[in-house]
């Protein structure tokens, strides 16, 4: 078994050849220790001790003879195969409603009081409506469901339209769609000369721009956060001037 790794394999091929019962007894016991240590998720399972041992008689092929405190198992109980589940068979006669919806149309057409059927009828509707706005992402009108639903039964069930609405989320049509952003240039690394010579003036008084080169801002009146000049390359030409 190898979610018990190698080493632990030796040991088991080791414990085998112990003659001592007893001594084999106690090895087979820390062995079964350090299988717990090394899957710790098994201790989650109820009796979880159990399972270790089953494993142990495993990995030895079911040869160890100790006197542990479970029964030794057999090949045929650990590999035996689960019976076979019976699948349903029975045709569907609408498969987009299901089994279980056909069960309660059967049982609403055939049902003798009329306030239950008119109930059961409501509710066959409102999940039929359901249903439709689950697989197709959109709403759908009563009068369709009415239409739908009478020639499934043969005009037997009549549903009146104005029931409850189905809830519908609009925003699952849009849910990948992401809104393009048009908010303040954030690129540190500018280097044109877009704010030269054009007396503008940079808004909110930050600029964001530390890597600005060619003197921008410093003709014409332009200011940049209350006159505060971050290129220092043009620290003296001022001064010159």
């Amino acid at each position: 078994m190898p979610e018990y790794g190698r080493n632990v394999q030796k040991m088991i091929e080791f414990l085998v050849t112990i003659d001592d019962r007893a001594k084999r007894l106690r090895n087979a016991e820390v062995i079964i220790e350090l299988m717990g240590t090394l899957n710790p998720h098994l201790k989650t399972i109820e009796d979880y001790k159990h399972k270790l041992w089953d494993h142990l008689y495993q990995m030895t092929d079911f040869s160890l003879d100790v006197d542990a405190p479970y029964p030794r198992p057999t090949a045929e109980e650990i590999f035996k195969k689960p019976e076979r589940l019976a699948y349903p068979q029975e045709p569907v006669k609408h498969r987009h409603l299901g089994k279980n919806l056909q069960a309660l149309l059967d049982k609403a057409m055939v049902e003798t009081n009329e306030d239950k059927k008119y109930g059961l009828t409501q509710a066959i509707g409102y999940y039929m409506k359901l249903a439709y706005a689950n697989w197709h992402k959109e709403p759908v009108h009563d009068d369709m469901i009415k239409n739908e639903l009478a020639v499934i039964t043969n005009g037997k069930l009549k549903y009146e339209t104005g029931g409850p609405r189905v809830p519908y989320d609009n925003s699952t049509r849009t849910q990948g769609f992401k809104p393009r952003n048009n908010g303040s240039n954030n690129n540190r690394n500018f280097k044109g000369n877009s704010q030269s010579g054009q007396g503008g003036n940079n808004s909110g008084g930050t600029q964001r721009n530390s890597n600005y080169r060619d003197g921008g801002g410093t003709s014409t009146g332009g200011s940049y956060g209350g006159g505060y000049n971050k290129n220092k390359k043009f620290k003296n030409k001022g001064k010159l001037a």
